[in-house]
């Protein structure tokens, strides 16, 4: 289990102003290994319970909240990663596990008795709250990420664009989802994520870009246009 605690900060951004601050991020920041010239796909399967909690709780803006979901960088993994994401006031504590395909497939239809397999606690923990509270696949979301590091209080700053989900298909692994806009094409979402404070270089390229603070998360922003579509 990788665990990791910082703080983090979303904001709108249009693709212009996202190409822009890439471009005076690169000199200055390490890029993902991962980085291509387009970034890297990221793929996500959420959960959440009958009742929506999580969704409703992060809405009304409750300081104590979670996010379960599974997670892939490309269909034909043979991994995913089930993560736990955890609010806490200003900070965010993500947990994380990788566990097989085979395993993750389960999961997505919704049986969890695979996680007992797994020696690491964090399992065990995910399947008793998976279970008791009656978690249940919701969404798949899509997106495109550039994302820049530095190892100073482990700082990442994501660009994220040509957002998508679905709630017709939970396969994680299918190579050609049906899935719609939940964003405007010509719009992304920039996260700032660091441990203890923002260095101030950092922070004077990333105040330079046109952008305003998020307060609702992808998983919400698709939940939203799904149950929008639905009515």
């Amino acid at each position: 289990m990788n665990e990791v605690y910082r703080q983090e900060k979303k904001f709108f951004m249009n693709r212009i102003a996202m190409q822009k601050l890439s471009q005076r991020l690169e000199p200055v920041m390490l890029q993902d290994k991962h980085n291509g010239p387009r970034g890297y796909s990221i793929r996500s399967l959420y959960f959440d319970t009958l009742d929506e909690r999580d969704y409703f709780e992060k809405i009304e803006g409750v300081s104590l909240r979670r996010k379960i979901r599974l997670r892939i960088y490309d269909p034909a993994s043979s991994f995913a990663m089930l993560e736990l994401k955890q609010k806490e006031g200003n900070y965010q504590k993500k947990r994380s596990l990788k566990i097989t395909r085979a395993d993750a497939v389960e999961l997505a239809a919704g049986n969890y008795g695979s996680l007992l397999r797994y020696s690491d606690p964090f399992a065990s923990e995910c399947y008793g709250l998976m279970n008791r509270l009656c978690y249940r696949p919701k969404t798949v979301v899509e997106y495109r990420r550039k994302a820049y590091i530095a190892k100073e209080n482990n700082i990442r700053i994501t660009l994220d664009h040509q957002i998508r989900a679905t709630e017709a298909c939970f396969d994680l692994f299918c190579e050609d989802l049906n899935m719609y806009p939940v964003l405007d094409p010509y719009n992304g979402i920039l996260e700032v994520k660091y441990n203890g404070f923002l260095l101030s270089y950092i922070k004077n390229l990333v105040n330079m870009a046109d952008r305003s603070e998020l307060s609702v998360s992808k998983y919400c922003l698709a939940r939203s246009a799904g149950l929008k579509f639905s009515l």
